[in-house]
């Protein structure tokens, strides 16, 4: 490459809870750039969460639902000798969570319910117990690198 590549923006961490995954995902979830809205729409499901969990902390509940959803290996498709295949590749940590947050975010919005946060609420918990639409994304994901295995040796 002729240029060096630009240095990462730094992401301040978010004012309530003092985490920067936190920020990136409101960063995710916010549209137009309306990042006030996003924020409130994360601490009002974040709230919504610590109502129905007493036990455990909100916060501590996101992650592990983070973590149930962030997938290890994805297909990409690469075309050899007028084939397509589908090959499976490790995923590096920074496009492993990002694509976790846009998950839990898309399925968040195609669930039914009255608010933003109440979905997002819902799709949090659902995904901390392992089940939920994006949790069920992951799995698929990693079915389809484990169907594509054999096509591993056309690794890019």
């Amino acid at each position: 490459m002729r240029k060096a590549r630009p240095k990462k923006l730094a992401i301040k961490p978010d004012p309530k809870y003092g985490d920067i995954l936190i920020s990136k995902f409101v960063n995710n979830l916010m549209l137009s750039g309306n990042k006030t809205t996003a924020f409130n729409i994360v601490y009002d499901a974040l709230d919504e969460i610590k109502k129905k969990n007493k036990e455990e902390n909100e916060l501590e509940l996101w992650k592990t639902a983070l973590s149930n959803i962030i997938p290890s290996v994805e297909v990409k498709s690469r075309r050899i000798g007028g084939a397509t295949f589908q090959i499976p590749t490790e995923i590096n940590e920074n496009r492993k969570t990002s694509l976790g947050m846009k998950w839990l975010i898309n399925y968040a919005r195609k669930r039914p319910g009255k608010s933003m946060a109440e979905k997002l609420a819902a799709e949090v918990m659902a995904a901390a117990k392992g089940e939920g639409s994006a949790v069920k994304k992951r799995e698929d994901t990693h079915k389809m690198a484990e169907a594509n295995k054999a096509f591993s040796h056309f690794r890019f």
